[in-house]
C-alpha cells in the first residue's frame, strides 16, 4: 500500500501562483502520476500527467500555466500553477499508478479569488 500526501494548497488571488506537492511513502521511480481536480458539483478531471520517463501531458484549460515535474529521489511530484484563475478553484488530488495498482491522496484545497 502506498500513501500519498498532497500539500501546498491555499487561498490566493487571481494571477498568483501556487506549487502543490505530492509525496509518496514508496518509490515513484516506475510510476505514472497524475494531478486531478474536482470543483463543487463537477466531476473529477485530469489536469496534468507525468510518466516514469518524464513525459508530460496537460488538460487544455491549464496548458501554458501549469507545469508538472517529479523528483524521484524525494518520491515527490510537483504541480506548479501560475496565472491562477477563479475557475481553477477545486480540491486537487494526486494519483499514482504503478505495477497495476492505483493510489489516491486525500486532496488539497485550492481557492482562487477574483
Amino acid at each position: 500500500q502506498v500513501q500519498l500526501v498532497e500539500s501546498g494548497g491555499g487561498l490566493v488571488q487571481a494571477g498568483e501562483s501556487l506549487r502543490l506537492s505530492c509525496t509518496a511513502s514508496a518509490s515513484i521511480f516506475r510510476a505514472v502520476v497524475g494531478w486531478h481536480r474536482q470543483a463543487p458539483g463537477k466531476q473529477r478531471e485530469l489536469v496534468a500527467l507525468i510518466t516514469s520517463g518524464g513525459g508530460t501531458n496537460y488538460a487544455d484549460p491549464v496548458k501554458g500555466r501549469f507545469t508538472v515535474s517529479r523528483d524521484n529521489a524525494k518520491n515527490t511530484v510537483y504541480l506548479q500553477m501560475n496565472s491562477l484563475k477563479p475557475e481553477d478553484t477545486a480540491v486537487y488530488y494526486c494519483n499514482l499508478f504503478s505495477q497495476g495498482s492505483s493510489y489516491w491522496g486525500q486532496g488539497t484545497q485550492v481557492t482562487v479569488s477574483s
